[in-house]
């Protein structure tokens, strides 16, 4: 590990003495074109480069700041899109846009995300951000906050992400600002009755009443279509009944499947605020943002299942001599003979309906030296799912796969899938499923300004949350076929693997869904509410040292937190004649506090160079879902006894970390960074296996449990080097520019699966680079990206369960706008150009495939007027 470290440090150094001629020579040729460069007015994407450098030049700890200028300047979909071009972010790609955020190694569950400074409710199960669904239009700026202070929320070791909404009395521009266009999404093939065009425009309206009173008001929609092919494996057999070879236990893969996903997203979104101004001293505001998505997924599958090949001894009838290859211990190919495969023909539907409501008021009153604000707030998500299937049997002779690494994975078959009968196989049915986030919170900071002395202020605030989740499933219903089915086929190919035709029907003019007498399922339901209640001190510091000033702060967070988990304990036993479940309602409480000191220091060593120190003690809070108190039992004594459960007593992850970062703003438009951090995790949270007793028949009963539990900490170590800056001392090329970041990263975190080679922690990613090159001028806004990452750890689901390692991808992407006149201009923008695919397998094992996809190229096309 000592050499990890090494190495990091090495190439930091060697990253940053590269950088140094060329921004000594930056450093002349500024000085000697000043005069010059403080006459241009800058617009447009240079502007809000420079915005984000003046914000970051002006932060008391470390953050990353995105700032836009004007309305929609932004050339992102989404605020997911931009975040991940900050160093050290990495977005998750989900149905092949932008979503959730993993900073600095730390996986999105350990990412605090905030809406104008306030915690808001979620339509995730845990307490993550899904960023998509903030659009680029509603958002002024983002803060991503990689060091602690005592007046932040508690609740982000690994970053604290502000999303900003426009304030109207701060804002100067046009008043009314229109955009719309289309978009296009290239799947590659063909989907029956589909095709990848949708559209978006947005409106935002700011007007000042008076001289003290301003209003804004926005709206946003846009519907998304972009279908993409799956390839999916389902796991492998590698217990003690898998099969055997030459006396060895192999891993057979369990079966895979196919699928296309002809989605259709619809989102649209308003905001609104009021500020009001009446005098030099009060200051009254009320916002709010409410986001909704429809996504209706009709899905085209194949299911191929009999490859586990329980208790065999290779070769036998389902691996034959000479028909099957074998990576390591896993078989990654073979020809299955002699009809031991089941292929099922799946038309299904997928609905997801959920939205959010962010609302708050805020009131400042600042003296002469006191500042106090108020800030209440409330935020609610809900999420609506349901799916629903028929399905169909075929028993084709033979077939062949072919999964392993490095290649695009394959299903063949010597006759057609599709034709013929089709033997109804039944129904699948999962949900209505529905999730529902409710947070209250109210805050109040203070500020006393002192003059002279060490101490240049001192804050003090308190903040109470409210917040409760819940989850509800039912069962019972049922899907049935209508009338005689008229059945069709379409191939996937382009779709980025090979497979076999797919079988196509118009799902909705076939299938009948009753859910009349569908009960809930109680085995699923959970109930968790949390009391948070904080309090911090906070000294600012101002001082000289030997010629050098220096800003800063020193405080201290205390953080009580009460939670009370109430659900049901299902036991599923043998009464003699059949499988009964009994049903038992739970509720367990919970609580603890924790103290969070931090110091932040700023040096400024120059008029150009400043110096950032910082160390703090971080937490966040267990994942929701997580302190569930169900538990879900098979109780079959002697032998059998085992189950899941969530784990309402979890502990918060808990960090102590330090960073420091070197920043040399070079020119009003220029800054390179050299950043370094330092985490030392001693509580987590993740999944595993362990004993666990309950009460059965009135007897407490121990039980293998797979579930949520506290697990042992490690280190993260990193360094970070950015630079953004336009080729001023180029005159030719003094209108463009680059922005560009490397972020390296070493751990020894684990997740606590597989036992016995558990995967990195999720999040985790050795490397991430971007590379944007711009040029803005003459009305042009123009920029060509890459975005790199190494492989990571990452959650494929709504819950930690599902852990799957993500390959390295490399995703290109451009946009350009003109400006035709002050009032109009055209934009163009292309993302994926590339098409990467997204590969990701079981058991850090890369020969052990489970998932394939190729999202597509997408395209926007766009006008924007002003007035």
């Amino acid at each position: 590990m000592k050499h990890n470290h090494a190495r990091i440090l090495t190439l930091a150094s060697v990253l940053a003495s590269v950088s140094a001629p060329s921004l000594a020579m930056a450093q002349d040729a500024a000085a000697a074109d000043k005069e010059q460069t403080e006459a241009i007015v800058v617009s447009g994407l240079r502007a809000s480069l420079r915005d984000a450098i003046v914000a970051k030049r002006a932060s008391t700890v470390v953050t990353e700041v995105i700032s836009s200028k004007d309305i929609g300047v932004m050339p992102d979909v989404t605020i997911a899109d931009e975040l991940n071009r900050l160093p050290g972010v990495t977005a998750s790609r989900d149905r092949g846009n932008a979503s959730q955020a993993s900073v600095r190694g730390l996986g999105p569950r350990l990412v605090l995300g905030l809406v104008n400074g306030r915690e808001v409710a979620s339509s995730e199960p845990d307490r993550n951000v899904r960023w998509e669904i903030y659009p680029s239009e509603a958002v002024s700026g983002v803060t991503v906050y990689k060091s602690q202070g005592a007046d932040l929320i508690a609740g982000g070791v690994a970053a604290t992400i502000d999303i900003r909404t426009l304030r109207p009395l701060d804002y100067v521009g046009p008043k009314l600002t229109a955009r719309a266009g289309v978009q296009a999404n290239d799947a590659g093939f063909k989907i029956p009755g589909y095709n990848g065009v949708g559209t978006r425009g947005s409106a935002q309206f700011v007007t000042h009443l008076t001289d003290t009173l301003g209003v804004a008001l926005g709206g946003t929609y846009q519907q998304q279509q972009n279908g993409y092919g799956s390839f999916q494996g389902w796991g492998y057999n590698t217990g003690s009944d898998s099969p055997t070879l030459d006396g060895k236990h192999v891993n057979a893969p369990w079966g895979a499947q196919t699928e296309v996903k002809a989605l259709k997203e619809t989102r649209w979104s308003t905001t609104g605020a009021l500020q009001w101004r009446p005098d030099d001293h009060w200051e009254l505001g009320v916002d709010l943002l409410y986001s909704n998505v429809k996504i209706a997924e009709k899905q085209y599958q194949q299911w191929y299942g009999g490859w586990g090949d329980w208790d065999g001894t290779i070769p036998d009838s389902t691996y034959q001599t000479g028909q099957f290859t074998l990576a390591g211990d896993s078989i990654v190919g073979a020809k299955i003979d002699n009809w031991k495969t089941t292929v099922t023909n799946v038309l299904a539907k997928y609905t997801e309906d959920k939205n959010l409501l962010a609302t708050g008021f805020n009131a400042r009153f600042r003296g002469d030296d006191v500042t106090a604000k108020l800030d209440a707030s409330y935020s609610k998500a809900i999420r609506n799912n349901l799916w629903q299937a028929l399905e169909w049997n075929v028993y084709p002779q033979s077939v062949t796969f072919n999964t392993a690494a490095g290649v695009a994975p394959s299903i063949t078959t010597p006759v057609d899938l599709t034709g013929g009968a089709q033997s109804f196989a039944g129904q699948g049915l999962t949900g209505p499923q529905r999730l529902v986030d409710t947070l209250g919170a109210v805050q109040f900071d203070f500020n006393y300004q002192i003059h002279g002395g060490l101490i240049s202020a001192l804050n003090a605030g308190w903040r109470y949350s409210n917040r409760v989740k819940s989850f509800n499933s039912m069962t019972g219903g049922s899907v049935s076929v209508v009338g005689s089915p008229s059945f069709s086929s379409f191939s996937v190919n382009g779709s980025g693997f090979t497979a076999p035709n797919l079988l196509y029907a118009d799902y909705n003019a076939i299938a009948a869904l009753d859910l009349t007498g569908s009960t809930q399922d109680k085995g699923q339901y959970w109930h968790v509410s949390e009391d948070d209640f904080e309090g911090y001190v906070m000294a600012e510091l101002a001082g000289e040292v030997g010629g050098i000033s220096f800003t800063g702060n020193i405080g201290v967070r205390a953080v009580d937190v009460s939670t009370k988990s109430s659900a049901f304990q299902a036991v599923t036993s043998w009464n003699g004649t059949a499988n009964v479940t009994t049903y038992n309602p739970i509720s367990t409480p919970s609580h603890y506090t924790r103290v969070l000191p931090s110091l932040n220091l700023n040096f400024d060593l120059s008029p150009e160079l400043k110096l950032r120190a910082g160390v703090a003690r971080v937490m966040s809070r267990p994942p929701l879902d997580e302190l569930r108190a169900s538990s879900n039992l098979s109780y079959y004594p002697p032998s059998f006894l085992q189950g899941s459960s969530g784990n309402p007593k979890l502990k918060p992850f808990m960090a102590t970390q330090g960073d420091l970062s070197l920043e040399y703003y070079f020119h009003k438009d220029a800054v390179v960074a050299l950043a370094g951090f330092y985490k030392n995790v001693d509580s987590s949270v993740g999944y595993t296996s362990f004993t666990e007793s309950y009460p059965v028949n009135g007897v407490l009963t121990p039980f293998a449990i797979t579930g949520p539990a506290n697990g042992k900490g490690g280190y993260i170590v990193g360094t970070e080097l950015s630079l953004s800056m336009p080729f001023f001392f180029v005159p030719a090329l003094s209108n463009f520019g680059i922005y560009t970041n490397v972020a390296l990263s070493d751990s020894n975190l684990k997740e606590m699966t597989p036992t016995a080679n558990p995967f990195a922690a999720v999040g985790l990613t050795k490397f991430t680079g971007q590379f944007d090159l711009w040029y803005s001028a003459h009305g042009i806004d123009a920029r060509v990206g890459v975005k790199r990452h190494s492989p990571q750890t990452v959650i494929f689901g709504w819950d930690a369960t599902k852990l799957t390692r993500l390959e390295a991808e490399t995703t290109v992407g451009a946009s350009v706008s003109y400006a035709i006149t002050k009032a109009i201009s055209l934009r163009v923008q292309a993302n994926n150009l590339t098409n990467q695919a997204a590969r990701f397998y079981y058991a850090n094992d890369v020969n052990q495939l489970a998932r394939y996809e190729k999202y597509g190229r997408s395209y926007l096309a766009d006008v924007t007027v002003k007035f």
